[in-house]
């Protein structure tokens, strides 16, 4: 069964068996810095909605993404092919991704948030059966170039986690959000952007949604 959502300009459609749009890639692409003409890549892209969330936002990207599932990636070509985006979808492993060094502007990922043997596993999308935190930050590291952004989602209590494998690949947090239900609830999401080689100094952003 085929689902479709409307994202702005675009619409957003893809199958069972595709991780389905939710809350969390919608903040992804609201919170992350994008100019327009930039080169954007989109690890584990999934049915491509973060290239569409990013194109609404600024014209002329050079959109690139990947996937290690055919389906999911099958699914966002189609996207981006029927909403008129010119744009690369790879199907493969994004550790071993053929994509130029130092040749994105920006980088996104809304990866999987549960590490293998976790307990909280829900198949290949949720834990990082395939590609683990560490390895993600690697490949941004190596995808983005100096002084471009490596933006990602996260689980809050993996906070820790996120931030050394960032500056482990020299990628300076720059910009955190917390992001919670309500004034009364703790935090469900996490969001980062760090900066390629970028300066000290981090600013950190509190939101409440309903």
């Amino acid at each position: 069964m085929e689902k479709t959502e409307q994202l702005g300009p675009y619409t957003l459609s893809w199958k069972d068996g595709v991780f389905l749009l939710g809350g969390d890639a919608l903040a992804l692409g609201a919170f992350s810095t994008v100019k327009p003409g930039w080169r954007v890549c989109d690890l584990g892209t999934g049915s491509g909605c973060l290239l569409l969330l990013l194109a609404r936002r600024a014209e002329n990207l050079s959109l690139t993404g990947i996937d290690i599932d055919p389906l999911s990636a099958r699914t966002a070509r189609e996207n981006l092919l029927a909403n008129g985006l010119p744009g690369e979808i790879l199907t493969g492993d994004l550790r071993q991704a053929p994509l130029p060094v130092g040749g994105f502007d920006l980088v996104v990922s809304n990866p999987p948030y549960f590490p293998v043997g976790s307990g909280k596993s829900a198949g290949p999308a949720r834990s990082e059966e395939f590609c683990s935190l560490e390895q993600l930050c690697a490949a941004a590291g190596r995808l983005v170039k100096n002084g471009g952004r490596f933006s990602l989602c996260h689980r809050p209590e993996r906070l820790t986690d996120v931030l050394c494998a960032l500056r482990a690949h020299d990628l300076e947090p720059k910009r955190l959000k917390l992001v919670s239900h309500g004034p009364d609830r703790p935090p469900s999401l996490l969001l980062v952007e760090a900066v390629k080689q970028g300066k000290l100094g981090l600013t950190i952003e509190i939101s409440h949604n309903p």
